[in-house]
């Protein structure tokens, strides 16, 4: 919807944005936004509604497996979630012609799928050990991933903005993510891609630790 809703209807009153029309600028970013939802409401309500109401949880704890390994596992599935949807995302990008580079790069654009669902679904993590209802959700998805949606560049650039709108937006993950991707997909030049790649692994790393600390101090009174 994202893709041929936007970019052709909205693309049709648009001139090339950066060399390339509409529907190819937005198309890199729109592998990420399935990736980006896909683990976070796996891991927000998918994962409270385990913990809270199924006592899944209680269950899995039972056994010898720790907090640790229960919370990688949901983050592991969140993130294999987000890497089958932005699979598909990628393969119908690819049938429109939308790829420009060459097709050896779906590889580590897959990798980037994961990663970045990997990411989500820590932070969504965090974000369930915090909710004591589902009503909780709404502000996370609304306060941090709807400002994700709009302003990491996917929809339009981001060069004639204030420089405090650049500044929050390159603090933003999903902003790497969509340079990065942009980069593999559509041979766009970008020369910040290893301090985006770090980035991302540093945010990653350290959500996941914060959503096992943070789900471990919830359980475990």
């Amino acid at each position: 919807m994202y893709l041929f809703g936007m970019g052709i209807g909205i693309g049709g009153y648009l001139q090339a944005i950066e060399g390339v029309s509409y529907i190819e600028f937005i198309a890199p970013g729109i592998i990420m936004v399935p990736a980006m939802y896909s683990a976070s409401f796996e891991c927000t309500f998918g994962s409270f509604t385990r913990m809270t109401e199924q006592k899944t949880y209680d269950g899995i704890l039972a056994t010898p497996l720790s907090v640790g390994d229960l919370v990688m596992g949901e983050i592991l599935w969140g993130a294999t979630k987000s890497l089958i949807s932005g699979s598909i995302m990628l393969f119908i990008i690819y049938l429109a012609g939308l790829m420009k580079s060459s097709i050896l790069m779906v590889i580590p654009l897959l990798i980037l799928v994961f990663l970045i669902g990997f990411l989500f679904a820590s932070l969504a993590m965090i974000a369930t050990a915090l909710s004591p209802s589902y009503d909780f959700f709404n502000y996370f998805f609304t306060l941090i991933l709807t400002p994700m949606f709009f302003f990491s560049g996917i929809f339009f650039p981001l060069s004639n903005f204030p420089a405090w709108v650049k500044i929050v937006s390159n603090l933003m993950p999903l902003t790497h993510a969509v340079n990065i991707s942009r980069y593999f997909l559509s041979n766009v030049n970008y020369s910040h891609i290893l301090s985006s790649t770090l980035v991302l692994i540093a945010c990653t790393i350290i959500f996941s630790f914060l959503g096992v600390s943070l789900i471990k101090k919830r359980i475990i009174k």
